[in-house]
């Protein structure tokens, strides 16, 4: 019997080859013996048939196009043949091949087999659960490749999912594979599981999933003693479950979510069942990316203090839980989560007190926590610095467990991040520690070697270019000697990071190796290596079917028909979930990144280099992989970014047609992606690189009279939700209050383009563009909005507005836009939340400067706001906001300010506190005032001197402020000697000497 299914098979085979370069029409005896077979009263004829079908449309789909309506009425009925199991299992490997290419013709007959294909699931699966996985693949592809076609049977695939996925008595891979279909569905649909009520039924499914105990005298993965990998790698349900609540937390609107999970959530952390706990503290860890506003204005507090209590809990599974939790949280809900450093800070170091008994899992996620907390605490980690390094360094020189010296050394890296230049004391002792693992030999070692690279890149950014310099060339040296000897993708990724941190620091260290440097990373960029070894060993199951499931001498699994099928066009997209393969993509990755950042950093040396990188980063925009896409565009961005400093320092006519090729070429994929690519992140990533491409390259961007149209255009497009990856389709209604974080966050970096190409164009240019934008920001600054939306939406207007100030035809424009903006500015200023009330006095200063004289009939009322306001403000920021916009008020129309009584007032609220940037708006506004009445500011002279005394020296403010400062500290010491020296007689001694000696300097 297995031999006959041998030859069945191996025929099939040949035939898809041959389908392959001859198109089935010139083959009727091919389809004669298709139709004949498939249709054959004999059950073994039919599985026949369809195993011969399954096989030529694999190989090639497209040319059976014409058949699709007739393959349809076929499976409509082969599902039905519950008998036939194998029949079951070709018949839906076939749908799922020709799912890609079918059309609005096979539309109706599509949908209509839905159902029967829900129920032929459900007998495979008692029949054969390995079948079964790969089966219900379909789902997937149809919601990926067509979502029209299963939304009428969402309700439908979702109960019968939770069924799977609910049904202890299957295999951990099979309910796994069903979870993640409702995952996915949430992903592209989750409007639809809203509107049909599905929300609650979900969750009360998958919650007994995710506190389920372990059989007795079992762990979880995750709390196995020796466990110390990531708590998402295993797969298994508790890990699908929770991984769906995450996408929940993604694509869902906050309120919604939270109604309904909250209840669940607490009956959880209330209960004594450790397992119970767990599953909350799984919940909660897993909502902090996706629903991190949220939680940081409407619960963090309690939260924090579920977590804290659940950290010193007596089993080891909560604990451990509530480790994850709070590096989940301190990496996501900053930096209000930072300020609870006092309470958490001691219970974390508590963890690293005994770090060789410990167990090594329990660890790994200690150190999780510790280092996403630490990593933001940016100078508020001083105190904790000596305790924190005695111990990591200590664990480098003396613990045992390799794992344990990893940690230590990652560890490092994240409080550089956050110490900086406060680290430079512990700086010999840690290179020191990390030169014997950076020269590692062995197999073993590899992971700590791969880390201290890393470690060392964070160093190389952060130490400061005075300490680490004199190491650059040694480094550059080192990281070429490794990629020489050692042939590992891991190890290769971990260098190019190094080359790049390297070269924000030395640039001139790394020009003399650009030869070797961009000939390894492009050949990681060409390389299909880790791709189609696995892809090959992916197909080993799909080809037998339960009559042939033996115990064979093929040690790998794999049979001569298998090497066969390697040969057929295989989905790329499962590379991604792998493992094996993951070094190779994030080696991808981590190459067009530092590409981008060295072709930046090094400017002109890279020329020579730059069109051989730029083709083979821009072969991987289209990768399957998102994060190498995400990386791939942003990387395109840069060397756009690099080609136009290239010819800022060297105008010739060469150079700028170069610049002007590259962002004729980069500007379309940019736009192209956004409005096309499903993934959110990539998007968001497409958007930061544009934005960051027009800050940098301004006016040369739009050279191309087809640039602004194309640009304006698919912003507009992300904010009215109309691109691939927002879940906006026309049969729902689209509720504009009420939507996920990351949507609200997608459009946020849409928004941010608009002030750059504001300043980059002739105000006339834009305005009928910026016309049409407006409404859409302006939208979200309505009561009903949420505190992000309203923040976002005023602090656009406030930018688009600083934008104006300096564009020729500014002025025009912003008195045009005054009668609909200052209503929507002036509610702002009354809002319950206090970055919003910052973003409208920013945005009223910046109006009343842009449009000067346009808007000086609306003076009285601006100036009462201003004077209410400062009356009962207690925020710091907007105080200092209130002050820069009198000064912008001032500035820009002096005569229609009674300046006596603004600039007393202004006066008194010196020196800024919070916001020093607008330092320099406060004392441009100040020298502008001593030249137009030098009598007010000699009469403030004294709180003008205290204030000057704080800027001067002053570590966040800019080198052109202090400047401004300065001259004008000299202006008054000049000339109102006595009144100077009087109001620095007042300041105390060390402001006294500063001050004196910055007014003394040449």
């Amino acid at each position: 019997m297995r031999c006959r299914h041998k030859v069945q098979h191996s025929l099939s085979q040949l035939c898809a080859m041959m389908v392959k370069h001859e198109t089935p029409d010139r083959w009727p005896a091919l389809l004669q013996l298709l139709n004949q077979s498939t249709k054959s009263a004999n059950p073994h004829d039919r599985r026949v048939g369809l195993l011969l079908l399954n096989k030529v449309i694999e190989s090639n789909p497209e040319p059976f196009k014409p058949h699709y309506c007739q393959l349809l009425h076929l499976f409509s009925t082969v599902l039905q043949d519950y008998s036939n199991p194998a029949a079951l299992y070709y018949c839906i490997l076939t749908l799922t091949a020709i799912t890609a290419y079918t059309g609005t013709e096979e539309m109706k007959e599509m949908r209509a087999i839905i159902p029967s294909l829900i129920l032929a699931l459900k007998h495979l699966i008692k029949a054969d659960e390995t079948q079964a996985i790969e089966a219900m693949e379909v789902l997937i592809e149809l919601m990926e490749i067509e979502v029209s076609i299963i939304v009428p049977h969402i309700a439908d695939i979702v109960r019968f999912c939770l069924e799977v996925g609910s049904d202890t008595t299957l295999s951990d891979s099979l309910r796994v594979k069903a979870l993640s279909c409702i995952t996915f569905l949430i992903k592209l649909k989750s409007n639809s599981v809203l509107k049909l009520k599905l929300l609650n039924p979900i969750l009360q499914s998958i919650f007994p999933i995710l506190t389920a105990a372990p059989p007795p005298g079992e762990q979880d993965p995750e709390d196995e003693e020796d466990d110390g990998g990531d708590p998402n790698d295993s797969d298994n349900p508790k890990h699908g479950a929770a991984q769906m609540i995450d996408t929940m937390a993604l694509h869902m609107p906050p309120d919604k979510l939270f109604h309904q999970l909250v209840p669940l959530t607490q009956a959880c952390l209330s209960s004594e069942n450790p397992y119970q706990k767990k599953g909350g503290l799984m919940c909660l860890a897993v909502l902090a990316e996706g629903c991190a506003d949220y939680i940081r204005s409407k619960m963090l507090s309690s939260v924090l203090q579920t977590v804290c209590q659940s950290l010193s809990d007596s089993n080891r599974v909560v604990r451990s839980a509530a480790l994850f939790a709070l590096g989940q949280f301190s990496e996501y809900l900053q930096p209000e989560v930072s300020k609870y450093c006092a309470e958490l800070m001691p219970l974390l170091l508590g963890y690293l007190t005994s770090l060789n008994e410990a167990k090594i899992g329990h660890v790994t996620k200690a150190f999780y926590a510790l280092e996403n907390f630490m990593e933001n605490l940016g100078s508020d980690i001083e105190p904790y610095l000596p305790t924190l390094m005695e111990t990591m360094l200590s664990a480098l020189r003396n613990a045992e467990d390799l794992k344990i010296k990893e940690l230590a050394v990652s560890a490092i890296g994240a409080i550089a991040n956050a110490a900086k230049e406060l680290l430079v004391p512990y700086f010999p002792p840690v290179i020191e520690s990390l030169k014997g693992f950076l020269i590692a030999t062995t197999e073993e070692m590899r992971p700590l070697q791969n880390q201290s690279l890393d470690t060392l890149s964070v160093l190389a950014r952060m130490i400061g270019k005075e300490v680490f310099s004199p190491l650059a060339a040694e480094c550059i040296q080192l990281g070429l000697n490794l990629t020489d000897t050692i042939d590992d993708p891991d190890l290769r990724r971990c260098t190019y990071g190094l080359y790049s941190a390297v070269s924000t620091v030395s640039p001139e260290s790394l020009i003399p190796h650009l030869t070797a440097i961009t000939t390894v990373m492009q050949l990681a960029l060409k390389s299909n290596e880790g791709i189609t070894a696995h892809l090959d060993e992916d197909k080993t199951f799909v080809l037998l079917d339960d009559d042939d499931d033996d115990n064979g001498n093929n040690a790998g699994g794999k049979t001569d028909e298998d090497f066969l099928e390697d040969d057929s066009e295989a989905d790329i997209h499962d590379v991604a979930g792998f493992s094996v393969e993951n070094a190779y993509i994030d080696e991808k990755e981590d190459a067009c990144e530092a590409l981008g950042e060295i072709a930046l950093s090094t400017g002109v040396a890279f020329q020579p280099f730059l069109e051989s990188s730029f083709q083979q980063v821009f072969e991987m925009r289209d990768f399957p992989h998102e994060d190498v896409r995400r990386a791939a565009l942003g990387a395109l961005g840069q060397f756009c970014q690099a080609q136009h400093k290239v010819w800022t320092e060297n105008r010739t006519e060469t150079n700028h047609q170069a610049l002007m090729k590259l962002m004729d070429v980069v500007l379309p994929c940019f736009v192209e992606t956004v409005r096309m690519d499903r993934e959110r992140p990539v998007v968001m990533g497409v958007l930061e690189a544009m934005n960051a491409m027009i800050k940098s390259c301004k006016e040369e961007v739009f050279r191309n009279p087809s640039h602004l149209k194309e640009i304006s255009n698919v912003i507009r497009d992300v904010l009215k939700k109309k691109t691939a990856c927002q879940d906006s389709s026309t049969d729902e209604v689209d509720d504009e209050e009420q939507q996920a974080e990351f949507d609200a966050m997608l459009q946020e970096f849409a928004g941010e383009g608009i002030p750059l190409v504001t300043a980059s164009v002739p105000a006339e240019k834009f305005a009928p563009y910026l016309n049409d934008l407006m409404p859409l920001i302006m939208s979200k600054a309505k009561s009903s909005c949420t505190v992000a939306d309203r923040s976002f939406s005023l602090g656009t207007i406030g930018e688009i507005l600083h934008a104006l100030v300096n564009v020729s035809g500014g002025r025009g424009v912003a008195g045009r836009l005054s009668n609909r903006l200052l209503p929507v500015l002036v509610a702002g200023v009354k809002d319950s939340d206090a970055e919003v009330r910052n973003n409208s006095v920013f945005g009223l200063g910046c109006l009343a400067q842009a449009a000067g004289p346009l808007v000086v009939s609306d003076y009285p009322m601006m100036l009462s706001v201003f004077s209410n306001m400062l009356g009962k403000e207690s925020d710091l920021r907007v105080i200092d906001n209130l002050c820069a916009a009198l000064c912008r008020m001032i500035m820009s129309n002096v005569d229609a300010v009674p300046l006596e009584q603004v600039v007393t007032a202004l006066a008194t609220h010196l020196p800024l506190k919070e916001d020093q940037e607008e330092n320099q708006t406060v004392f441009n506004c100040l020298t502008m005032l001593y030249k137009h009445n030098p009598v007010l500011v000699v009469k403030l002279i004294k709180p003008i001197v205290a204030a000057s005394s704080h800027v001067v020296g002053h570590k966040d403010v800019d080198k052109e402020t202090q400047s401004t400062v300065v001259s004008l500290m000299k202006e008054l010491a000049h000339k109102h000697g006595a009144e100077f020296q009087a109001a620095a007689a007042s300041l105390p001694a060390e402001q006294q000497a500063k001050l004196g000696a910055a007014v003394t300097s040449s």
